[in-house]
């Protein structure tokens, strides 16, 4: 009888595991686990596994637990937020909406359209490292060393700049020479950046996922795929191709101002050793774009090839060719004296005119994918009918033409002393005709902006009205209050704007679209040379456009400054991690397959965690694991949930809550979260259980119906109790996104969960908490 017993708990309430995944912002292990005594089992300070410090020991005591699974919290916080300095990754925000728009590819069939749409998005991507480079050489080697400095001027003011002005008369005065000067700003940026991208490399993509026999079959969503969380190679080669890229731009401002004054006064030897340098330069710059197209990602398994011989020659020869770039330039040339601008300014242009025309093919790669979905796609709300990939890539765009014209004119303001670059008396010519009418437009945009907020504004107060009677409707045993009302109502209400973002989008990427074509336009009107905005304006509108110039160029200069602060600020208080967290969080979650220089991605540790633990917590015990994600915790216990074996996935059971896997990635990421790949996800699974409320902007429904079990289980009444009585003695708070397992449905669908899960040798647990009825 002794036997029986000790076996018997073994059979009927087998161990059973609950790990946490928490959402946006973070929380403790201690909040997450209810218990201040809490121990680290695995990871380190940056992502680990913790438990309360009585249930570290809970395999060797499986029947301590009774009928309640052991919790483990899954902290993964550190991935996205730390001290106040990586804020700074906010200044690299259209690399990272960018890449954004790599994985809002519609669903097809057609797979040699979708490479190339991914190829287009590469492409675009190069452009934006080129513009960001060319920004700092516009400032940096035109406006301060080219301009600035060669005008008496401009430079008797600036005593840091006397030593390389031209009245001088020194070393450093000749215009080549300065340029090769000022060089080392943007070739300093473009080390940052790499190290940044391979120091990075070593803290994400470098984890390597568990491996899987055989490849796997025909058929396979993309997340399920064993090199789905391992960009090694391809962001290694993209790294290269775009530090390249970076380093061929600053060989192009430094060699072409050279080459322009050798090719009237030169002797044959410079003039060889230029137009030698042209062609390197466009060599490399073929060889850079080459290694980007091919820079794709491979999926199917763990690519660990190692950098091909073409991308060190690419690395060596760019590096080289900036080098004899400045030797040449430095090279004396007496006679030779700045004057306007640097004859390369019209690079600004043509990057523009190039994005323009990468986003028009990416546009058509997405809509002829949009019309030839696969069999099983359902078109549930996908945003923007499949153009939500090239509106994203334009906003990257238009956000990378606006804050380099807008530095480069704040620039020019601030060194000119108050006066207006190129107007009478002013000592500076400033900058591209394409980056003064690019910071003009900021102030058209913004007010687009406001009217839009007050559309959405009158649409929600709209919208409030209508939701009132809905709400007394659900509290009908209650006296009702209008103030009361109102509040529940205008929660609903601002949680469903969420679902007005595309339309959003929408808006704002026309808006940009037109106001670009217009700054090129305006620029090519007056052959490129003219600075003054207003003095091109008709007569009627020459003072707001004047003021719209001097605006622009402020906007822009306090919005970095701004977007710093509000990222420091991110990272150090909760609260507003909370609030811009969401954005932030869905953007790093995907890897750089675009943009080697975008934030790196979070998911490539965090997924590989996850699935390691439940893999190797069941191969050990043998027992049953809920894995329990809130808001953006669900996303990555989905994708870890993808990546595991089909015999681990069996004993799994998902809770999700707050999620959102349809109404966010499902929209925006169709081919990746469509209502197809979740109900494959449930098929492959059969126990998920997602709770959800009216009043979250964030999570919803899933969308997903089961004939033995619905998935969707709500929406959760919020708040509790209408008004106080004996069960809520003070008003009850509407929780929205937060606080889930707070709510009794919480315990009950856990519960039910439980039961579900299979037993040891597939025999399942009976009841509702797993114990056996008899």
């Amino acid at each position: 009888m002794s036997t029986e017993r000790d076996a018997g708990p073994r059979v009927t309430t087998p161990l059973a595991l609950e790990l946490l995944v928490h959402g946006v912002g973070g929380t403790t292990p201690q909040q997450m686990l209810g218990d201040p005594r809490t121990v680290r089992l695995a990871g380190d300070d940056t992502a680990g596994i913790h438990r309360r410090s009585c249930d570290a020991d809970a395999e060797q005591h499986p029947g301590r637990q009774g009928d309640e699974p052991v919790q483990e919290a899954y902290c993964w916080s550190n991935l996205t937020s730390g001290n106040g300095s990586r804020a700074l990754w906010l200044l690299l925000l259209p690399f990272m909406v960018t890449n954004l728009a790599h994985w809002m590819r519609p669903p097809s069939l057609r797979t040699r359209l979708a490479r190339g749409y991914e190829l287009v998005v590469r492409l675009l991507a190069l452009t934006l490292t080129v513009l960001l480079v060319a920004a700092v050489c516009e400032v940096t080697l035109d406006i301060v060393g080219w301009q600035c400095a060669g005008r008496a001027a401009c430079a008797r003011d600036r005593s840091w700049l006397g030593f390389a002005a031209a009245g001088h008369h020194g070393w450093w005065s000749q215009p080549g020479r300065r340029l090769a000067l000022a060089a080392a700003a943007p070739l300093t940026l473009i080390a940052v950046l790499w190290w940044l991208s391979h120091r990075t490399w070593y803290a994400y993509e470098s984890q390597r996922p568990a491996t899987r026999p055989g490849p796997p079959p025909p058929g396979t969503p993309p997340l399920a795929l064993p090199g789905f969380w391992y960009g090694r190679r391809s962001v290694a080669r993209l790294r290269t191709a775009h530090t390249a890229a970076g380093l061929l731009t600053v060989t192009t401002a430094l060699c072409v101002p050279a080459l322009s004054f050798d090719r009237a006064h030169g002797g044959v030897v410079l003039r060889a050793a230029g137009w030698a340098l042209t062609a390197a330069l466009v060599a490399l710059a073929a060889l850079a774009t080459g290694v980007v197209c091919h820079a794709d990602r491979a999926e199917t398994g763990l690519d660990d090839t190692p950098d091909h011989r073409t991308t060190r020659l690419l690395l060596a020869g760019s590096t080289g060719t900036v080098a004899a770039a400045a030797v040449y330039g430095a090279w004396s040339r007496p006679g030779w004296a700045s004057d306007g601008r640097l004859p390369s300014a019209q690079a600004f242009s043509a990057v523009t005119v190039c994005q323009g025309a990468l986003v028009a093919a990416l546009a058509a790669c997405a809509v002829l994918l949009h019309r030839a979905p696969p069999p099983d796609f359902e078109d549930c709300g996908v945003a923007l009918r499949g153009l939500a990939g090239p509106a994203v890539a334009l906003l990257g765009c238009a956000l990378g033409g606006v804050l380099t014209g807008g530095v480069a004119q704040r620039t020019a303001d601030w060194l000119d002393g108050g006066r207006t670059p190129g107007e009478h008396g002013s000592p500076l010519v400033g900058p591209p005709a394409v980056l003064t009418w690019e910071a003009s437009v900021i102030p058209a945009v913004l007010a687009l902006l406001a009217l839009g907020g007050a559309a959405l504004a009158a649409r929600l107060r709209r919208r409030e009205h209508t939701l009132r009677h809905e709400v007394e409707q659900s509290y009908p045993h209650e006296e009702h209050h209008a103030s009361r009302t109102r509040q529940i109502a205008r929660a609903v209400a601002r949680a469903g704007l969420t679902d007005s973002a595309p339309m959003l989008v929408a808006v704002v990427c026309a808006a940009a679209f037109a106001l670009g074509g217009g700054a090129v336009a305006g620029a090519w009107a007056g052959g490129g040379t003219p600075v003054d905005v207003a003095a091109d304006a008709p007569r009627v509108l020459r003072g707001p456009a004047g003021a719209a110039q001097s605006l622009g160029s402020w906007l822009v200069g306090a919005g970095v400054v701004a977007l710093v602060a509000l990222g420091r600020r991110a990272y150090r208080d909760p609260s507003a991690r909370r609030t811009v967290g969401i954005l932030w969080d869905v953007g790093t979650f995907w890897p750089r397959a675009a943009h080697p220089f975008a934030p790196p991605c979070y998911a490539e540790r965090a997924v590989p965690d996850l699935s390691w633990r439940m893999a190797s917590w069941t191969q050990a015990t043998g027992g049953r694991i809920i894995i329990s994600g809130h808001s953006q915790g669900s996303v990555l216990a989905a994708a870890a949930v993808w990546q595991l074996d089909p015999a681990v996935r069996g004993r799994v059971a998902l809770l999700t809550y707050g999620c959102p896997l349809a109404r966010l990635y499902g929209r925006w990421f169709p081919a990746h979260f469509g209502t197809a790949r979740l109900r494959d996800l449930h098929d492959d699974m059969h126990i998920w259980s997602n709770l959800w409320r009216r009043t979250d902007p964030i999570g919803g429904p899933v969308g997903i119906s089961s004939p033995d079990a619905p998935v969707d289980c709500g929406p959760l009444l919020d708040p509790a109790a209408y008004g106080r009585s004996l069960a809520h003695p003070l008003p009850e708070p509407i929780l929205g996104h937060s606080d889930f397992q707070a709510d009794p449905a919480f315990a009950e669908q856990r519960a039910l969960l439980l039961a579900r899960l299979p037993g040891p040798k597939g025999v399942p647990a009976q009841g509702s908490s797993g114990r056996s009825s008899g």
